[in-house]
């Protein structure tokens, strides 16, 4: 199978403008991401997909992939679906979506997604949650017994009013499509749960589709950067590493 890895990757930010090119030690963030991608054994390349010149000038000048996508694209899968189409391999049978902001992430995830892929037209990770239960920005999933996703959402699923026991698992942000599906999946219309948790996941489940969930052995900690405050935390975390 032939899988490659896309960062999408926008100047443009609400809570952080720039934050592709945001300095971490001496790198662009987005170099980081980068490589800690090209580190993982089941991607044929890596791509960075833009609608930024700067940053796909930055790209270049460390030696990536880029490529340059339209500016009104709703969001990183449909970045993903033009970058794939501009990079014109048809021999490609499958797209990791690597984000961008979480220049911690481990490789052996982007592994574990490529394996899944094997089996599955959809594959997302998560981990179990020992805490932040209530934060609405930690994504909790509930899982069925043949681990496809029940459903995604900002408030705590489940509700352990009889079973205490029961895990609460994070839902970590790395998405693996074959191209069929991720070309379907751009397509498909908005749907109300979508909208109302702000998930763009919801509406692969809303449309009737699987997402395959994997619980990831990886133990390291995910610090994705949405502030600065949290880019602030990430250098902290690689100079003591």
């Amino acid at each position: 199978m032939k899988i490659i890895g896309i960062i999408p990757a926008r100047f443009a930010s609400t809570r952080f403008p720039g934050k592709p090119l945001a300095d971490i030690l001496g790198r662009p963030m987005i170099q980081h991401v980068y490589e800690r991608a090209m580190k993982a054994e089941n991607l044929c390349d890596v791509l960075v997909a833009t609608d930024d010149t700067r940053i796909y000038d930055c790209v270049k000048s460390f030696g990536g992939h880029a490529v340059m996508t339209a500016s009104n694209l709703p969001n990183g899968t449909a970045r993903c679906e033009e970058a794939v189409r501009l990079y014109d391999d048809e021999s490609i049978n499958a797209v990791i979506n690597i984000q961008g902001d979480e220049p911690l992430m481990n490789p052996i995830m982007i592994d574990e997604v490529a394996e899944c892929l094997r089996d599955n037209e959809c594959v997302t990770l998560c981990r179990e949650l020992d805490g932040d239960f209530e934060n609405p920005n930690v994504v909790k999933v509930v899982i069925s017994q043949d681990n496809n996703a029940l459903y995604f959402s900002r408030s705590l699923i489940p509700y352990k009013r009889n079973k205490s026991d029961l895990p609460v698992y994070q839902h970590i942000g790395i998405y693996g499509y074959t191209v069929k599906f991720l070309k379907e999946y751009v397509a498909l219309s908005n749907t109300p749960l979508s909208d109302a948790e702000s998930l763009e996941q919801l509406k692969i489940l809303e449309h009737g589709r699987k997402i395959y969930v994997k619980v990831t052995r990886c133990k390291d900690e995910n610090v994705g950067v949405d502030t600065p405050e949290d880019l602030d935390e990430v250098r902290r975390i690689m100079k003591y590493a």
